[in-house]
C-alpha cells in the first residue's frame, strides 16, 4: 500500500462530486483498488479501479450523512508511508439538511490536521516548539485523519448502534455556517475538537443563543483559535502572538489559546468547562484514564433520570481522559458550585466531578467536571472528557448521553427543570439573589437563588408564617426587604440578610390570608375564599394592630401562591397551573400562562427572579421555568 491519498474536501452533500488527489511514494503511477467504508459502521459501500492520479467519487443520492473512509491499495506492502496516507477520511452531508434528523454531529478535521505529521519539522504543529515547528497546515496533503486513539470513534458508532437519526458535517463547514446549523436544533461535537477559527465559534455560539442546543462530549475544547486561509485549505495556528503578524492587524484573530491575550474570549464562556482547570495525563500516563471515574453530584437533575444514582455514587469509569476539562468550582455549601471567575457564566450548574490532581505526575494535574448551563435562549451540555465516547457501555453512560440527546433534539423541551434537592417548604420568596423559605418546622432557611442543588440553610424563626414576598426593588414606600404574612393575619417585615435578624410588626391583613406579593407599589393578597385583595403602600396604617384597608379586586382564580415579577402577577394553583395579570385594581382577571403546569403537589409556594418563576411545596424539589416559554430553534423541513 504504497499509494498517498487526499480528498479534495472534508465534506460532501450527498448527490455530489468529490475528487481524490493520488501519488506513490516512488514517484510511479497509480494503479490500485480504492474501497469506501461508512466509518461508523464499517459498511462497504463502494468499490472501484483507479489508474492515474486522480479520482473522482461520485456520491450516491441515497448515502446516508456520515463519516466515511476511501482507502486505497495497489497490493504492495505498506512501506514508506504513515499509517493513515492510504486512507482518505470525509463527510457526506444531507442534501437537505434536518429532513431526516434533529441532530448535526461535526466531525473535528482542523484537530486531526493539526496533528497530521506530528514531529516533522515544517510539517506539524507538534510537538516541539522550535522554529521550524509549523504555522500554517495544509488539507491538500496525505493523511489528517483520526489519530490513533480515535477518540471521535465509541460515540460515532453508539449513534448508528442506537439507530438514533443524526447527521454529519465537517466542522470546518462551521465556519460561517450559520445556514447549515439554522435546519437543526442540537449540535454535537465529539471526542477532541481543539482547533476552532473564529468564524466557527461565532456561528456556533450564535446559534445556541438563538435557541439552538448544544452538547459536547469532548474535552480541551476549543482550546487554540485557528485561521483558514486558501479557500479553507490552509490553517494557521502560530500559537505565538508575538510570531503571528496578526497582532498589528486584527488582534482578535491572533492564533493563541482563546482565553490568552489579545484575543481574551475564554472558551469556557461557550462551553462551560476549559482544559486551564482540567487534567492531562499522556505517553505512558495514559493507562490511568481505564482506573478514573465521575462522582455524580445532582442526580435530581434531569441529566441523571433513569441512572438509579445518588448523589456520591461513582459513574463513568474509564471514561476521563486523556485530557479533561473543568471550572472553578467553590466547595463551601457542600455543593460544587462555579464560581464565575475563571469565565465559566456562574450560572453553570454542576453534575459530576472527579478530583485529577494526581495526574500532575502523568503531564497536568487538575480536575474533570460535568456540567449545563443556558446561553441566551439554548441549552449547552459538556461532559468534559475526550473519552467519553469510550464508555458508552456503561450504562449510566449510556442513560446520560440519552437523556441529553432525547431532551436537547426534542422539539419542545420540559419547562420546569430541578435547581434544588427535596425539602420541606411552605413559603418562599427571592430578595437580593437570595431565595428565603419558611419550613413545615417554622424555621426561616435560606439559599442562593441559583440552578446547582445548593443546600438551605436555617437562619432564623419564621413561626406561623405562611406566605413570604419581597419586591423587586425598593419603590416609594416600599422598601428592598422580606414580608411574611402570619397565620393570625399579620403583615411582618425583616431585613433580606442571611443571618438571623427581628420581625417587624407592619399592618394587618384580610382574614385567613394565604398568599402575598409586592407590585407597583402595592401588595396584593389572597384570602381563603379565593378572593384578591390590594392595599397601596401608601395607605398602611403606622399603627401594626389596624387592618389595612384592603380592597377585595375580584376571584384570584384559585391560586394558593401568589408572587410578583417585572411588573406583573403570577399565581399559582393546587394543579401547578399557572396564571397572570397586570397588578390594577379593576377591570383584569387571572389569565393562564403559556406551558404546561408543573406536577400536581409540587408548586405550595411561589416566587419569581430575574425572569424565571420558582416553586416548591413540603416534600418536593426547587423547580424552576422560564416566565415566557423559549422556542426550540427551528429545524429544516419536516421528512417526505
Amino acid at each position: 500500500m504504497s499509494i498517498l491519498a487526499y480528498a479534495g474536501a472534508t465534506s460532501v452533500v450527498a448527490g455530489g462530486r468529490l475528487r481524490f488527489h493520488l501519488a506513490r511514494t516512488d514517484g510511479g503511477e497509480v494503479r490500485g483498488e480504492v474501497t469506501v467504508v461508512d466509518a461508523t459502521t464499517e459498511r462497504v459501500l463502494a468499490h472501484a479501479r483507479v489508474d492515474g492520479g486522480m479520482w473522482e467519487l461520485e456520491i450516491p443520492d441515497d448515502w446516508p450523512s456520515s463519516l466515511y473512509r476511501a482507502v486505497f491499495d495497489d497490493g504492495t506492502p505498506l512501506a514508506g508511508v504513515e499509517p493513515l496516507d492510504h486512507e482518505a477520511w470525509f463527510v457526506v452531508r444531507a442534501a437537505r439538511p434536518g429532513a431526516g434528523a434533529p441532530i448535526l454531529v461535526s466531525v473535528p478535521f482542523a484537530t486531526w490536521q493539526a496533528y497530521n505529521r506530528s514531529g516533522v519539522p515544517g510539517q506539524g504543529l507538534y510537538y516541539a516548539e522550535q522554529p521550524d515547528r509549523a504555522a500554517r497546515v495544509g488539507f491538500d496533503r496525505p493523511g489528517g485523519g483520526p489519530p490513533p486513539e480515535r477518540w471521535e470513534e465509541g460515540l460515532l458508532r453508539w449513534l448508528r448502534a442506537t439507530g438514533r437519526p443524526v447527521e454529519f458535517c465537517s466542522g470546518l463547514d462551521l465556519h460561517g455556517g450559520d445556514e447549515l446549523l439554522s435546519h437543526y436544533r442540537l449540535l454535537v461535537i465529539n471526542g477532541h475538537d481543539e482547533y476552532w477559527s473564529r468564524e466557527q465559534r461565532d456561528t456556533v455560539e450564535d446559534f445556541v443563543r438563538g435557541g439552538g442546543n448544544l452538547a459536547i462530549f469532548a474535552g480541551n475544547t476549543a482550546w487554540w483559535q485557528m485561521r483558514l486561509e486558501d479557500g479553507g485549505r490552509t490553517m494557521v495556528c502560530h500559537r505565538d502572538a508575538v510570531a503571528d503578524p496578526m497582532s498589528a492587524i486584527d488582534p482578535e484573530r491572533v492564533t493563541v489559546e482563546w482565553s490568552s491575550a489579545p484575543v481574551n474570549r475564554p472558551e469556557n464562556t461557550m462551553t462551560g468547562l476549559s482544559f486551564r482547570r482540567g487534567a492531562g495525563a499522556w505517553g505512558e500516563g495514559m493507562k490511568v484514564i481505564r482506573e478514573e471515574a465521575y462522582i455524580a453530584r445532582f442526580t435530581d437533575h434531569w441529566v441523571f433520570a433513569g441512572t438509579g444514582l445518588a448523589d456520591g455514587d461513582k459513574f463513568a469509569q474509564g471514561a476521563l481522559g486523556y485530557e479533561t476539562d473543568a471550572a472553578e468550582l467553590d466547595w463551601s455549601r457542600g455543593v460544587p458550585r462555579a464560581t464565575g471567575r475563571d469565565g465559566t457564566p456562574p450560572t453553570f450548574v454542576v453534575l459530576a466531578t472527579a478530583d485529577l490532581r494526581h495526574w500532575a505526575r502523568y503531564g497536568q494535574g487538575g480536575d474533570a467536571v460535568m456540567g449545563t448551563f443556558r446561553l441566551g435562549a439554548g441549552t449547552v451540555f459538556n461532559a468534559g472528557t475526550i473519552n467519553w465516547g469510550s464508555a458508552l457501555a456503561d450504562p449510566v453512560v449510556d442513560r446520560v448521553t440519552r437523556n441529553v440527546l432525547d431532551r436537547l433534539a426534542a422539539d419542545r423541551q420540559p419547562q420546569w427543570e430541578v435547581i434544588g434537592p427535596t425539602g420541606d417548604i411552605r413559603a418562599l420568596a427571592a430578595c437580593e439573589d437570595v431565595l428565603f423559605g419558611v419550613d413545615t418546622e417554622g424555621a426561616l432557611v435560606c439559599r442562593e437563588v441559583s440552578g446547582q442543588n445548593l443546600p438551605w440553610r436555617a437562619i432564623g424563626i419564621a413561626g406561623s408564617v405562611v406566605a413570604l414576598a419581597a419586591a423587586r426593588e425598593a419603590s416609594g414606600p416600599l422598601p428592598l426587604v422580606l414580608y411574611a404574612v402570619t397565620a393570625d393575619g399579620r403583615l411582618l417585615r425583616r431585613a433580606p440578610v442571611t443571618r438571623p435578624a427581628p420581625w417587624t410588626p407592619v399592618a394587618r391583613l384580610p382574614a385567613d390570608t394565604i398568599a402575598l406579593a409586592l407590585c407597583d407599589g402595592g401588595l396584593f393578597a389572597v384570602s381563603a375564599d379565593d378572593t384578591l385583595h390590594h392595599v397601596s403602600a401608601a395607605e398602611l396604617p403606622t399603627d401594626p394592630d389596624v387592618r389595612a384597608p384592603w380592597r377585595a379586586l375580584g376571584s384570584a382564580g384559585g391560586a394558593i401562591a401568589l408572587t410578583a415579577m417585572n411588573g406583573r402577577l403570577y399565581a399559582a394553583d393546587r394543579n401547578g397551573r399557572l396564571a397572570t395579570r397586570p397588578p390594577v385594581t379593576g377591570g383584569a382577571g387571572f389569565a393562564p400562562l403559556a406551558g404546561e403546569p408543573a406536577e400536581p403537589g409540587t408548586v405550595r409556594a411561589l416566587t419569581g427572579h430575574a425572569g424565571s418563576l420558582i416553586a416548591t411545596a413540603p416534600g418536593a424539589r426547587v423547580r424552576r421555568r422560564a416566565a415566557v416559554p423559549v422556542p426550540a430553534a427551528a429545524p429544516g423541513p419536516a421528512p417526505g
